[in-house]
Formats: structure tokens, C-alpha cells, sequence
């Protein structure tokens, strides 16, 4: 079996692509990958180290709104379907997989317009531009959340799978975890992260907690700042007196390289709301509080967090709104409620879907036979 894969510009794409090829190659081992990404696109860094084999065409995404540059765009669109056919013509895959970003429009079209059966993987609850254009011949769409599927036309193409889980999320275990990051497995662990690159509003505003628990003998702090947020970080605590050293549970880290063992020895989380981030939360059955990156297309990440409210699994501060003095109120408020965090982390459990990847593989495997 032939499976072409495609997604990129951001790890929110390539991961879960990435993702659904392990469990391709672990369900058949003679699977036949081929990965197609941009030049320029991070896709083009992290591909190629994964072992998986990559091809690249030219494309770009198109603004969303009407101007001249859109034109420019359109041509380089062109040139990228052109590139795609003769890709799939001379590797001849049974199923064509999308996971998002601009770059796969070309790719699914090409396919479809071959006879190749498609599938669109979709992460988030409000849909991106490409696969919602995709999903009009993609022949499945399996989808991260159930509330996605209101944005798509046809809806009997859409299967809600889960987004797809990496296997280590789910086989880290606590006391590794405990263990990595030098953490006391009788305290209960608060787990911050904004994301790789850190989040500046989510970082300063932890100031007041470490502030507040430092000392504290129930509580700790796994407080991953990202690369260019460490510093900073470090320095506003010596302004105020903080001594992380002789704190006794407080860690600090600008990145987690193993990123399973913090989940797996966390009891509460303070994230962003990028899809990927909350279905490995859920997995793992870790209640949070979220604040969503105000930036983010369509505004998703809220989208993205007011389901996993509305579900009970998460408390939402918008970023807006986000103050240490607000954060402090919230986490002090659900650590005295020890029957209100264990409800709202059976809520997370209960959203995950740790199978995902497996259930996504599967399908495609099965249109794959029906091409």
C-alpha cells in the first residue's frame, strides 16, 4: 500500500501527520510513505528527521481578503497543483491524507482529480481555509471534535475519530516523570506550558503563583517558560526576591524535551488551546485552565477551549483578561476543591481519545482498498 501524506507550516499539521504515518507503518510495516511539504515550510526541517520520505512543491497561501498579492498567489497555486499531479502520477499512491495548512490543497487536488480516494485529518473545531475547500472531494473527513462538523457541507463524510495521540503520551508513567524533572510524587503538580516558543502573557502572569506556593508543601510548579521567554522569566523572580533554589517546589525549565513525562506527572495544567495540546490533556485525564492565543486564526484556540468548558474539563481565562492576581484566584480556588478537580479531570478522560491515531489509520487503510 501507497499513502501520500501532506500538511505543513506549523507543528500543529506535521505532528499529527507524523502521528498517523507511525501507526500506518506499525498496522502494515510494507506501508510505502511519501510526505509532500514546502521548501520553506517547518515540514522541511522536521520530515526528514523523522526517517519518513519527502518531496516538496511550490505554493502559498492566499490572504483572506482580496488584494493584488492574491493574484501572485494564484499563479504559484497553479504551478502547485501541476507539481502535485506529476508527484502522484510517479508515485502512484492508494490514499492521499491531508492534515492541514496550504500546502495540502494542492496535493488533495491532484489526487482527486486523479481518482485517488482523500481524507482530510481536521484538529480543530472551527476548520482551516484549505480543508474546508478540501472537503468538497475529500471522500472522508475525520475530525478532532464532533462540534467541526457544523463547517463542513457534506456530512456524511465526516467521521469524529479524536485528533491523533503520540503512543509515548500514553505509555509515560508518572513516576518517570517525577523522576525527569527531580519532582515530589506527594505533592500535587501544576504543569505550565505556552507552547514551544513560550507565552508571554501566560509567563508573567505565573510570576504571582510562584510567588504564592513557593514553600508550599502540597503544591509544586513545572513552570516550561520556552527558549525565548527563560531569561526573563528567571529575572522577574530575582526582582522580586524569589529564590527558585530554595523554593522546594518550584522547577523551572525553558523546554521540555520530553514532553509525555511532564504530562504523565501532571495534575493540573495552565495551557494554551492549540488542538494537539488538549487531546493529549485529555488523554491523560489532566483538568486545566486555558488561555487561548488571541492570534490564532479564526480565533480557533478559543473555539478549541469552550468545548473542553462546556464539557467540564477546563476553567477559561481569555488572554485579554489574564492577570496573575485572576490565574492565582482560579488555581487556588480548584486546589481547595479536591472533589471539583477530580470531576473535571474524569470530564478530560472522558473527551480523550487515546486510540485516535489508530481509528484515522484504519480508515485510511480502508479507502485505500475501496480506490
Amino acid at each position: 500500500m501507497r499513502v501520500m501524506v501532506s500538511g505543513g507550516g506549523t507543528g500543529g499539521h506535521i505532528y499529527p501527520a507524523i502521528t498517523i504515518i507511525e501507526r500506518l507503518r506499525a498496522q502494515d510495516p510494507s506501508v510505502e510513505i511519501l510526505y509532500v511539504g514546502t521548501k520553506k515550510g517547518l515540514e522541511s526541517d522536521i520530515i526528514p528527521k523523522e526517517n519518513i520520505p519527502f518531496e516538496t512543491i511550490e505554493v502559498a497561501g492566499f490572504q483572506r481578503k482580496l488584494t493584488l498579492a492574491n493574484l501572485a498567489i494564484a499563479g504559484r497555486a497553479a504551478k502547485g497543483v501541476w507539481q502535485a499531479l506529476s508527484l502522484v502520477r510517479k508515485f502512484r499512491p492508494d490514499v492521499v491524507i491531508g492534515t492541514g495548512g496550504y500546502v495540502c490543497g494542492p496535493v488533495l487536488l491532484a489526487a482527486g482529480l486523479l481518482g485517488i480516494p482523500t481524507m482530510i485529518q481536521e484538529q480543530n473545531v472551527v476548520p482551516g481555509m484549505t480543508n474546508k475547500i478540501a472537503s468538497r472531494f475529500a471522500a472522508k473527513i475525520a475530525v478532532g471534535y464532533e462540534e467541526a462538523g457544523k463547517y463542513f457541507p457534506d456530512r456524511e463524510k465526516i467521521v469524529a475519530t479524536g485528533n491523533p495521540i503520540r503512543a509515548a503520551v500514553m505509555s509515560a508513567r508518572r513516576e518517570d516523570g517525577l523522576a525527569e524533572f527531580g519532582l515530589d510524587g506527594n505533592k500535587k503538580t501544576i504543569l505550565v506550558s505556552g507552547g514551544s516558543r513560550g507565552a508571554r502573557s501566560i509567563n508573567t502572569a505565573l510570576i504571582a503563583l510562584h510567588e504564592k506556593f513557593r514553600h508550599r508543601d502540597d503544591v509544586q510548579i513545572l513552570h516550561i517558560t520556552g527558549q525565548n521567554e527563560y531569561n526573563r522569566v528567571i529575572d522577574s523572580l530575582k526582582e522580586k526576591g524569589i529564590d527558585i533554589g530554595s523554593a522546594g517546589n518550584i522547577k523551572i525549565v525553558p523546554y521540555a524535551y520530553h514532553m509525555p513525562n511532564a504530562l504523565a506527572a501532571a495534575d493540573l495544567a495552565i495551557f494554551r488551546a492549540g488542538a494537539l495540546g488538549l487531546a493529549e490533556l485529555a488523554a491523560r485525564g489532566i483538568p486545566s485552565v486555558l488561555v487561548p492565543y488571541p492570534y490564532a486564526t479564526a480565533n480557533h484556540q478559543e473555539y478549541n477551549a469552550r468545548i473542553v468548558e462546556k464539557h467540564g474539563a477546563a476553567v477559561v481565562i481569555k488572554d485579554s483578561e489574564l492577570t496573575g492576581e485572576l490565574l492565582l484566584a482560579k488555581v487556588e480556588a480548584l486546589l481547595a476543591e479536591p472533589n471539583t478537580l477530580a470531576k473535571m479531570a474524569a470530564a478530560s478522560l472522558e473527551l480523550g481519545r487515546a486510540e485516535a491515531a489508530d481509528d484515522i489509520a484504519r480508515l485510511a487503510r480502508t479507502l485505500a482498498k475501496q480506490g
